[in-house]
């Protein structure tokens, strides 16, 4: 039972605060030793015995480490970071929202439906969920705001509609994931367009059933301009066609198989370059800032990735993934059972761990589980996606409620912020429950 103490350790020291790109490092070698030491003193071998064990357990890592960074899969992560932060530092998100919100501001709910499909559009180019929370939270919700939205239906629209960066490609979740299930990232984005876009839909209509029954929740913008209208649908398509065309182009190039992911991602860095020229936000201060950035998001995932691979090295010494398979595996219901167990669980689990962790520590456990049971890795990874997206919404511990938080108002308080992302997660549940019995 050491692996699954450890397994409940690392969640209490997560809980308490320590930084989670450490803590399954330090578990690991702590269990590892404690794992040592009482195989040691059961067969005899004494203290001196417990550090051999130790030693052997830990005999492998240099090697994971260097598997870890020869992985040409993950390569795509940098390169995709930096896509997304040049993209953020062009002024993308506000250029999307001005034209959005023209072009959908005369029909009720038409900001938080401009949100929704800015928020799409940077997914698709950016993937980067803070950057889109913090960008929409600070030019979309004083707009809604302005105009009377109620304060719940406009925090919980700009909270979902920044995460779904984690389904629409290309997502960092969905390159980890064909890491761990090895399947091919390029199969994954496409298999996760269908999810993506559905959730967008779902979010919308949404949006115009509770503008229509609550006709003060979302009123009409109507905003006078001296520019001639011409103009401004000039500027509108000036704003959303470059990034559209660089989307297009980068997932193009996957899904016919003229490029790999990763091949595809050093065309979008060179391209989101292009565009901050074209915008005329270039600079090469700003290429530092972008460089340091993407240097310091790609170790603390690489980190974690690191004390991960430890974890779950002690975690399946130990024999802690032969219990848990051995459960999964003679759960009531058969594939059923196993998938709405693991679906609860990587559920329960978003309320106070990043997906990142989740995916490097839960799921190479039930890769085998997948297989056994005769399960579509390829689909199960897309299901899985699906979940960890909800990781960035529910409360206490999502990241978007965070960052929304952060750049809101005084006038705006954490409950409203909950009580308005409740109605998405739902939403999100419900997508995840149709595409489950779709898919699977």
């Amino acid at each position: 039972m050491t692996g699954i103490v450890m397994f409940i350790a690392a969640l209490l020291m997560l809980g308490i605060g320590f930084s989670v790109a450490f803590t399954f490092g330090a578990v690991a070698v702590l269990f590892g030793l404690i794992g040592g030491m009482v195989e040691s003193f059961g067969d005899g071998g004494g203290f001196i015995g417990g550090l051999e064990v130790f030693k052997e357990m830990f005999a492998f890592m240099p090697y994971r480490i260097f598997s870890i960074m020869e992985n040409k899969i993950l390569i795509a992560v940098p390169l995709f970071v930096f896509m997304g932060i040049v993209l953020q530092k062009t002024k993308l998100a506000e250029r999307l929202l001005e034209s959005m919100a023209f072009l959908f501001g005369e029909i009720r709910g038409g900001v938080a439906i401009s949100t929704v499909l800015v928020g799409a559009l940077l997914a698709a180019s950016t993937g980067v969920v803070g950057a889109s929370v913090v960008a929409m939270g600070v030019m979309s919700l004083p707009v809604m705001l302005k105009y009377k939205y109620n304060k719940s239906l406009a925090c919980g629209t700009i909270c979902a509609s920044g995460t779904l960066g984690q389904i629409i490609p290309p997502s960092i979740v969905l390159i980890i994931l064909g890491d761990v299930f090895s399947v091919p990232v390029g199969d994954l984005f496409k298999g996760a367009v269908a999810p993506g876009l559905t959730l967008v839909g779902v979010y919308i209509v949404y949006i115009l059933v509770v503008s229509y029954l609550h006709k003060d929740y979302a009123p009409s913008v109507v905003t006078e301009s001296e520019i001639p209208k011409s103009k401004q649908i000039f500027n509108a398509l000036k704003a959303i066609l470059p990034p559209l065309v660089l989307v297009l182009l980068v997932l193009g190039s996957i899904f016919n198989g003229i490029a790999t992911p990763t091949e595809s991602s050093a065309f979008g860095c060179v391209g989101a370059l292009v565009l901050s020229i074209f915008y005329k936000t270039f600079s090469f201060k700003m290429l530092k800032e972008t460089l340091e950035e993407t240097v310091k998001t790609t170790a603390i995932v690489f980190t974690i990735l690191v004390g991960a691979t430890a974890f779950s090295m002690v975690f399946s010494y130990t024999g802690g993934d032969e219990i848990v398979e051995e459960v999964m595996s003679n759960l009531p219901g058969e594939k059923w059972g196993f998938i709405l167990l693991t679906m609860i669980v990587i559920f329960a689990l978003g309320f106070f761990i990043d997906f990142v962790e989740i995916s490097y520590i839960v799921l190479p456990i039930l890769v085998p589980i997948v297989a056994n049971l005769g399960i579509n890795p390829l689909y199960f990874a897309i299901i899985v996606a699906m979940n960890l997206q909800t990781s960035f919404l529910t409360p206490p511990f999502g990241f978007s409620l965070f960052y929304l938080k952060g750049v809101a108002p005084s006038s705006i308080k954490t409950t409203d912020i909950y009580r308005g992302v409740i109605p998405f997660i739902i939403l999100q549940i419900l997508v995840l429950v149709a595409f489950v019995v779709i898919l699977l």
